[in-house]
């Protein structure tokens, strides 16, 4: 999988929903999801990484947290494909537009240093 690209990997969302998932939900349906997922690695990450401890009985792990972006990045996918967005080409633009926008604005940010 890690030499799999962004197209290839939606690729096989794809193959999954038509196969096993039998549909797409709708757009709308999948971005709350999308939020749902979201919200499930903001929880994991307050009780990882923040001041918020789990519940008794409720532990978390680092393998629940790479369990839950997979999720994020699954639905994403879905809507990728729904709308007819290539993430590979979208995200080397943004890539390249963070590079140009950002080239000194990090540098120079005496937060990060």
């Amino acid at each position: 999988m890690a030499d799999k690209s962004l197209s290839d990997l939606q690729a096989e969302v794809d193959e999954w929903i038509r196969s096993v998932g039998v549909a797409y939900f709708s757009e709308l349906t999948n971005t709350a999801i999308l939020t749902e997922e979201v919200g499930e690695v903001a929880r994991l990450m307050a009780r990882l990484y923040g001041e918020q401890s789990f519940k008794q009985g409720h532990e978390g792990s680092v393998e629940d947290l790479g369990g839950e972006l997979a999720d994020v990045l699954f639905v994403v996918m879905c809507l990728a494909n729904q709308t007819g967005i290539d993430l590979q080409t979208a995200f080397a633009r943004a890539m390249d537009k963070k590079t140009h926008r950002d080239a000194e604005r990090h540098a120079n940010n005496p937060k990060l240093h």
